[in-house]
């Protein structure tokens, strides 16, 4: 099981070619372990893998190409690290049942199951833990639903309580909350929702921050993605203060640091 008692970090591994950081994109098995080794070592707790782009506006993968790109990527990390726990990043149910055959530990779906009619009876027919995220829409379209008719966190709130009976009713046990950072999201909304995360643990899960170089941290700076690791520290403290239990991002050394450091400060954090 992992343990969430104190915050952990989740390292991204992307094999896609037109993920929004550049510098986070996988093109090759060598590279891929390469990656994974040292994400380890710096101490990540979760390995995620994605092979469809989910930043705005990213164009449509095929079911059968997002197959080609994550079963052998992870059948090879479930080799060179049988210990690591590992995630498959997906919205489809096919692709989430392939991935757990091929190791993956946990499943990550932007979607909530609203992409795929499959995917909720798939993940209680599975039995593994999986990250429920607040999104509208779909990737191609998201920025269009942005619009919420009454508070931003009262819906949240409503969203996960639906879906989480539906996940319940299913047989699914261990969820992870996301609140979606940058999905269906102004930069405004993404900011009101950082500063009032810890509303979320009326919920009692615990909560995912996937913050990692996004549009929030590095617009308001003038920077690029490939310059917004200093925003992502902040952003991620932020975070840690507000309930946040695991930490999706591309710099799994500087997130440990970030957590070591708030951890010692706040040496008796919340339960989520």
């Amino acid at each position: 099981m992992l343990d969430l008692r104190r915050p952990q970090v989740m390292g991204i591994l992307n094999l896609t070619p037109d993920s929004f950081f550049a510098g986070s994109r996988i093109s090759a098995t060598d590279d891929l372990l390469r990656r994974a080794e040292t994400m380890l070592a710096a101490g990540a707790a979760v390995l995620d893998l994605g092979g469809y782009s989910t930043r705005p506006g990213a164009a449509e993968v095929s079911e059968e190409e997002e197959k080609r790109r994550v079963l052998p990527a992870l059948q090879a990390l479930r080799q060179r690290f049988p210990e690591a726990f590992l995630s498959i990043d997906t919205f489809r149910a096919s692709v989430a049942a392939e991935a757990v055959a091929a190791g993956a530990d946990i499943l990550n779906d932007i979607s909530a199951g609203t992409l795929d009619a499959d995917m909720v009876a798939t993940v209680g027919r599975l039995g593994v833990p999986y990250v429920l995220m607040h999104m509208r829409g779909t990737p191609q379209d998201m920025a269009q639903h942005t619009h919420y008719t009454e508070d931003l966190v009262t819906e949240l709130v409503r969203f996960f309580r639906d879906k989480l009976a539906a996940l319940r009713a299913a047989g699914v046990v261990d969820v992870i909350l996301d609140p979606g950072f940058g999905f269906a999201k102004t930069s405004a909304q993404n900011h009101e929702l950082l500063r009032r995360m810890d509303e979320l643990r009326v919920l009692g899960l615990p909560i995912l921050a996937g913050l990692s170089r996004k549009s929030m941290v590095f617009k308001p700076l003038g920077l690029t993605p490939d310059a917004a690791l200093t925003g992502t520290v902040a952003v991620n403290t932020i975070a840690l203060l507000n309930g946040a239990r695991l930490l999706r991002v591309h710099d799994v050394a500087e997130a440990m640091q970030t957590i070591q450091l708030v951890f010692n400060t706040y040496s008796t954090p919340s339960s989520p």
